[in-house]
């Protein structure tokens, strides 16, 4: 992370990466609901009007996902690389959105696609941050049996976000899924490594495992709630903290 820069609860922070599932992208049918990602999008465009550097990692779940393709008889390489392909139109819809509402932005990818977005380029990306502009990172890692939730840590890590804000469809991490279970309590505070022992379903384990070797703190929100996005960044305590405090001895 950058020294100096805001990283903790309270203070804010400078330059953060959004994950965004594609299940909502879709308003819980097949493709693009216009009216998800304007929302979405007018919610970055406030926070990068007030100085915060946004990127962004879209899921493809409201097109392909290749974990449950390859069940149905697909092989993986190939369903991975469809879901690949369906971050790439959720990218560009939300580039459009962006631009849409005057913010500059540009996607980047990991599979090369030169006529629709620049190649993934970690310093590139990071200039494009420090002039405001909003950078979206499509097509996950570019390899197959890697999720969109990895692609999201690792792309943190690269830049140097100061966090990894995490949006979901519920209020935060839960003792259990608190659709399927009334008396599931919210955690305000979680570690990592609490978060992989108890195999809570938040996101892969390896993501999870790359932001606790690299100290990366993950803030888990709703975000169907309007105006979450500007107050996880600007360290207002919404949701649920997972972080590995540094006084911890790791085992």
């Amino acid at each position: 992370m950058n020294e100096g820069d805001a990283d903790r609860p309270g203070r804010g922070y400078r330059r953060v990466l959004l994950k965004l599932g594609g299940e909502m992208f879709g308003g819980g049918s097949v493709g693009v609901d216009p009216d998800v990602v304007h929302s979405v999008a007018v919610q970055i465009a406030e926070v990068v009007r007030d100085g915060a550097q946004i990127a962004v990692v879209i899921g493809g779940g409201n097109f392909f996902r290749g974990a449950e393709l390859s069940q149905r008889g697909l092989d993986r390489d190939r369903a991975d690389y469809m879901a690949m392909l369906g971050t790439v139109m959720n990218s560009l819809a939300l580039q459009d959105f962006l631009e849409k509402e005057g913010v500059p932005t540009r996607v980047q990818t990991a599979i090369t696609m030169g006529q629709v977005a620049e190649p993934y380029i970690p310093r590139r990306a990071e200039r494009h941050l420090e002039k405001g502009r909003v950078v979206i990172f499509g097509a996950g890692t570019g390899m197959p049996y890697f999720s969109t939730d990895t692609a999201a840590a690792q792309r943190a890590l690269e830049i140097g976000c100061d966090a990894v804000l995490m949006a979901k469809a519920v209020d935060g991490v839960f003792t259990a899924d608190p659709r399927v279970d009334a008396d599931a309590k919210l955690y305000d505070e979680i570690t990592h490594r609490e978060v992989l022992e108890r195999g809570l379903k938040v996101a892969d384990a390896t993501a999870f495992s790359l932001c606790m070797d690299n100290n990366m703190p993950i803030i888990v929100f709703n975000l169907l709630t309007e105006g979450n996005i500007a107050r996880a960044v600007s360290g207002e305590r919404i949701g649920t903290l997972v972080s590995t405090p540094t006084n911890l001895e790791q085992p």
